[in-house]
């Protein structure tokens, strides 16, 4: 028997519950793709903003900065360019730091879209393959409750294997979206850490620059 044969098989011995956890799964796996291609571009761009802005930032040279986030459509350079536009309203540290703040949340909240779904479809996949397996059982003590003595003990062990089928279908579900979602908040985070870095180079830059201006 093939490995597709024994998935084949896996799947219609584990009753109708096996089929709505494989939507659960095909979901899950739909926006894990969908996710990690946004969150690699992402990262991949603001990875590279950020090493071509390093050195302007430290020098706390604006127009160099205006010049290189305005040629780039990376989230570190919105971020920059947001304080760049306030700087020219005020001056106070505050409200530079508040609008880049702003604009890291905007971001966030449109990178963090879809990715907790994951630990939800997870959790579900789990209770469905317990509810399955609890329904299967039931199922199986009220077939044998009529049956031949000679023929129960295997009936119900044929039963019960089934049942379990769809436990295990649950955790196979439930463990890789887990781990995905783990993945894909990893990404997250580190993007969030660059955005709220390059703000806080940027403020940096400047103290620096009025200190020596001053001295």
């Amino acid at each position: 028997m093939s490995a597709l044969d024994s998935i084949i098989r896996f799947l219609q011995e584990g009753g109708p519950f096996i089929y709505v956890i494989a939507a659960v799964l095909v979901t899950g796996l739909a926006i894990t793709i969908e996710r990690y291609l946004v969150l690699s571009s992402s990262l991949k761009a603001n990875r590279i903003a950020m090493r071509n802005l390093h050195p302007s930032l430290k020098a706390g040279d604006i127009e160099r900065i205006k010049q290189q986030v305005a040629q780039s459509d990376a989230q570190v350079s919105h971020v920059l360019q947001a304080g760049l536009d306030r700087m020219a309203e005020v001056k106070r540290r505050e409200d530079l730091e508040y609008a880049m703040e702003e604009t890291v949340m905007e971001y966030m909240f449109r990178l963090e879209k879809r990715t907790p779904m994951l630990a939800t479809l997870a959790n579900i996949a789990t209770l469905l393959g317990l509810l399955g397996t609890i329904m299967g059982l039931i199922a199986a003590f009220s077939a044998v409750a009529n049956a031949d003595p000679a023929e129960k003990a295997n009936l119900l062990s044929s039963s019960i294997s089934v049942a379990m089928n769809t436990t295990a279908f649950g955790l196979i579900t439930a463990i890789p979206l887990i781990f995905f979602h783990t993945n894909l908040q990893n990404k997250t985070a580190e993007i969030e850490d660059m955005l709220e870095m390059a703000g806080i180079k940027l403020l940096n830059g400047l103290s620096y620059k009025k200190q020596n201006s001053d001295s």
